[in-house]
């Protein structure tokens, strides 16, 4: 088993940045690679960015190329999602997901432990 715990939620403001932040612990040997989904108020979860673990590739939704990078640190089994000027319409509640097989980064169906989430409020 793996324990995802996520933080660095909070209310910003438009054009403010961000790092989100995801403490990986338990059988951490076991993930190849994490991933970052978000669920704005009334619509379905959506990929964001993935990392993998041991050799840091990223991964992106192409509507997020530019304002967000993931990053990870081994050493603390810990992955970050930095969001650059933030928008109103970036709100929503950020997951973090670990899946332990390669391929199908976007596929929120092919992760294996999930995150409960933290809250991104931006105001306008």
């Amino acid at each position: 088993q793996v324990q995802l715990v996520e933080s660095g939620g909070g209310l910003v403001q438009a054009g403010d940045s961000l790092r989100l932040s995801c403490a990986a612990s338990g059988r951490t040997d076991s993930c190849y690679a994490m991933g970052w989904f978000r669920r704005p108020p009334g619509e379905q979860r959506a990929f964001v960015a993935a990392i993998t673990w041991s050799g840091g590739t990223p991964y992106y939704a192409n509507s997020m190329k530019g304002r967000f990078t993931i990053s990870r640190d081994s050493a603390k089994n810990t992955v970050y999602l930095q969001i650059d000027s933030l928008k109103p319409e970036d709100t929503a509640v950020y997951y973090c997901a670990a899946k332990t097989r390669a391929y199908y980064y976007t596929d929120q169906s092919k992760y294996d432990y999930w995150g409960q989430g933290t809250q991104v409020t931006v105001s306008s």
